[in-house]
């Protein structure tokens, strides 16, 4: 018996190793493994303005994001004080997880295959989501999209940005490499420009 301890590498992870990387080099003619663009992380953020109100929409809203991602969510605070919003600084004010390795490609590919096949009227993600140095941000509107949430707890629908972070330097780069992953892009074949 061996005391090392077996792991499965996630289904994304072997795609970006086996096929991703072949392709991606071919396209854009990298001379080294390395230079192509790769996840380095996958960050996950609610906001919950009800909070400075009442707490358990916070408390309600950190269990939904831990029970999505698998992961302890963290309490985010304001960074100032907003008088109009009755917003003091260093007020709770919404939630987030930051997901890397094999937690991130679990994530993903439950995202791609699970939960965005089951967004009302859906037609495509949106090409405007990047950022100008290769990370794209996509918003769901309703947290009851992803399996793990039990609908009938649910205090208040709400939904949240997810945040893909990439090595890639431009946007098209990145582009390529999330429709490589599968990314259900509504102008497939179209390059984005910043």
């Amino acid at each position: 018996m061996s005391s090392k301890k077996e792991t499965s590498i996630p289904r994304l992870r072997k795609k970006y190793k086996e096929d991703i990387i072949p392709s991606m080099m071919k396209r854009f003619g990298y001379k080294n493994v390395n230079q192509v663009p790769k996840i380095t992380k996958i960050s996950v953020n609610i906001g919950v303005g009800e909070a400075t109100q009442d707490q358990k929409f916070l408390e309600s809203a950190v269990e939904d994001l831990t029970m999505i991602t698998g992961q302890k969510a963290v309490v985010t605070k304001a960074k100032k004080a907003i008088s109009n919003f009755k917003l003091r600084q260093g007020v709770a004010i919404g939630c987030r997880v930051t997901l890397r390795k094999e937690h991130m490609y679990e994530f993903l590919d439950r995202l791609l295959n699970i939960t965005i096949p089951r967004i009302r009227d859906f037609r495509g993600l949106g090409d405007k989501g990047f950022d100008g140095r290769g990370n794209y941000t996509l918003g769901i509107r309703e947290q009851i999209v992803f399996p793990e949430i039990n609908y009938d707890k649910v205090l208040k629908i709400r939904g949240m940005n997810i945040t893909i972070v990439t090595t890639a330097p431009t946007d098209e780069e990145a582009h390529a490499l999330l429709l490589e992953f599968g990314m259900p892009f509504r102008n497939r074949g179209e390059a984005q420009s910043a």
